[in-house]
């Protein structure tokens, strides 16, 4: 069996908490340092958020598997690793989690603690991104578990977020709660709450049809391949009661 719950939960939270922080400081930073070049602003961005992710999930992921994200949790709950009483206490855990991480990240850099984005985002090719962008971040999760390479995620994961900043015109969110987190920094990094719920829905519908491609292309996955999303965590002996790689 897995980790006990209270423990699984504090560890989403926390790794919410560093993406957020992680996400949105390093925007604020960004364009502290080059106030007038939107490119380089994202560059800074995208390679702190792409080597962070790395750290973050390796930080955390050997004690919730890592998913400090709804939709990841929901498409694993689909598939059999994570339970729905499970699932109905990560996602809770994840959006509290990437709110304190906005507003750590807003005392860091001497900002109100909670400044409601104006970054209005939600045009219709910023919301197809949003499906390209989970879709394929999901397509990275599960491919590398059903192949044998969850031990890569971490990695991977972060490569791609960094990359996806780039490739859509969204600069690739991929993930309800951070997208909740993100509406309450008015900085580089913010997304106006009335462009929140347009992405949450296209992250969602991203996972729906992630959902049916990887059950297309991995038909046999199984719930314990799926126990391992994102990275595999800690396990327990039923019989024993002793920590298990």
């Amino acid at each position: 069996m897995s980790a006990p719950l209270s423990r699984r939960l504090l560890a989403e939270f926390l790794g919410s908490a560093f993406l957020a922080a992680l996400v949105i400081g390093s925007g604020i930073a960004a364009q502290q340092l080059t106030p007038s070049d939107t490119g380089l602003q994202l560059l800074y961005n995208s390679a702190a958020t792409a080597a962070g992710l790395f750290a973050i999930i390796l930080m955390f992921g050997p004690v919730s598997g890592g998913h400090f994200n709804p939709v990841v949790s929901l498409v694993d709950t689909a598939f059999g690793g994570l339970s729905r009483r499970d699932a109905a206490a990560y996602v809770p855990a994840q959006v509290a989690g990437c709110i304190t991480g906005a507003v750590v990240a807003n005392a860091m850099f001497s900002l109100a603690a909670i400044s409601i984005s104006g970054h209005h985002r939600a045009s219709p090719a910023h919301l197809f991104s949003e499906v390209v962008a989970t879709l394929g971040l999901l397509l990275v999760i599960f491919a590398l578990v059903r192949s044998g390479r969850a031990a890569t995620a971490p990695a991977a994961v972060g490569a791609y977020i960094g990359a996806a900043y780039w490739f859509t015109s969204s600069t690739s969110f991929a993930n309800p709660a951070i997208t909740v987190g993100r509406m309450l920094s008015d900085t580089f990094a913010g997304i106006a709450p009335a462009s929140a719920p347009a992405f949450v829905a296209a992250q969602l519908a991203g996972g729906v049809i992630a959902f049916g491609l990887i059950r297309a292309l991995y038909p046999d996955l199984s719930p314990a391949e799926a126990a391992d999303i994102v990275v595999p965590h800690e396990r327990r002996e039923a019989a024993s009661g002793a920590a298990g790689p």
